[in-house]
């Protein structure tokens, strides 16, 4: 393939896949590294890797996994450093200051909250559950079971929930 053909492939591929892409950055983005830069650096990693694309697999699903894994590794990076201010106490603030109005974005930005302080494993479960994606499409690309998709979701709405219970307490 020339490289024009791949341009308006490539180009054809992130404009079908955007918001997708969007949506697992979001699930990784606080104060430290913004959805911007998540998105740029996994662009990068997606152009970089899309030769290597071998069709064995959806390529929605190599997309994720790539943003998914580009997600993680700047997480961790981020991690290596020190942290002056959490995203939880950020969200905090925004949403004390919310009106009734706002009650329903305040939700979701507690939601999206309390998903950052799980593991980046569980994280990128429930991201792509929240795509709706299919078990069997979210384990082949975090590498495990439908079924053990299913119990881990499980595991990870009872963790959501204790969160809640202790933030009301």
């Amino acid at each position: 393939m020339n490289s024009k053909d791949k341009e308006r492939e490539f180009t054809q591929m992130v404009r079908r896949l955007k918001g997708n892409i969007t949506s697992v950055c979001m699930m990784y983005a606080d104060e430290h590294t913004p959805v911007d830069d998540l998105v740029q650096e996994s662009l990068i990693n997606i152009w970089k890797g899309f030769d290597s694309f071998q069709g064995r697999s959806d390529i929605k699903t190599w997309v994720l996994r790539v943003c998914i894994n580009t997600c993680i590794t700047m997480d961790r990076k981020r991690k290596s450093r020190p942290q002056t201010n959490s995203i939880d106490d950020t969200c905090r603030n925004i949403i004390s200051e919310e009106s009734d109005a706002g009650l329903h974005e305040a939700r979701l930005k507690i939601l999206y909250s309390r998903i950052q302080r799980l593991s980046v494993f569980d994280r990128a479960i429930v991201l792509l559950w929240l795509e709706g994606m299919p078990y069997d499409e979210i384990g082949n690309i975090v590498g495990i079971t439908a079924k053990n998709v299913s119990v881990r979701l499980v595991r990870i709405r009872e963790t959501l929930k204790n969160m809640s219970e202790k933030e009301t307490e």
